[in-house]
């Protein structure tokens, strides 16, 4: 299944759910975690100001993001959270701070908290655009590159997760949360 079936998919769902007369979740501006209020310039700056409306899911939704419908836990310690991708920004091969491909809810009983957002480009369209073989980079932070085959089926790509909602004791570059969990995850009251 393409990267592109799949954004179609997940858009699919959503809006079945959304027309079936669901309400979707969201978390009162005041509920999330949030960095030190004196946050560091930059990367992390940029996402949040660019994400702010998002903290509720339905602005996320009405500006074209649908969740993937499930909730996605580390190997081994920490979780991410359920994304929401863009089907647009991902068929795109550029990387804007202001335009994440994906943001990442926490289920929390039956609210969404946003607590990062995620970069992805695929590498084909990358690597075709950017002959020089240098992976992404966003305001001085490198991307990751994931191989196919992987667990999400799709095709390689550049990724790069930004904990710009949630502190990370990994680090807030680092995939895996381990404050971030999906045991309040309900896929039946996963967007609503």
């Amino acid at each position: 299944m393409t990267l592109k079936h799949l954004v179609v998919a997940g858009v699919t769902t959503t809006l079945c759910l959304i027309t079936a007369g669901t309400q979707p979740l969201s978390a009162a501006p005041g509920q999330h975690d949030q960095h030190d209020e004196h946050a560091p310039p930059g990367l992390i700056a940029t996402v949040r100001d660019a994400t702010d409306q998002y903290r509720d899911v339905r602005a996320a939704m009405n500006a074209g993001y649908a969740s993937l419908g499930s909730c996605v836990t580390g190997p081994e310690r920490g979780a991410m959270g359920v994304h929401f991708a863009n089907g647009e920004l991902l068929q795109d091969d550029s990387v804007d701070a202001r335009k994440p491909e994906l943001l990442v809810y926490e289920p929390v009983g039956k609210r969404l908290r946003l607590v990062a957002v995620e970069f992805i480009v695929i590498a084909e369209a990358w690597d075709s655009s950017h002959p020089d073989g240098e992976p992404p980079v966003l305001m001085g932070q490198h991307f990751q590159f994931v191989p196919a085959p992987n667990r999400y089926r799709l095709p390689a790509f550049y990724e790069l997760h930004v904990w710009a909602w949630r502190d990370n004791p990994f680090g807030t570059f680092v995939d895996w949360n381990p404050t971030v969990s999906c045991d309040e995850f309900d896929p039946d009251h996963s967007t609503h």
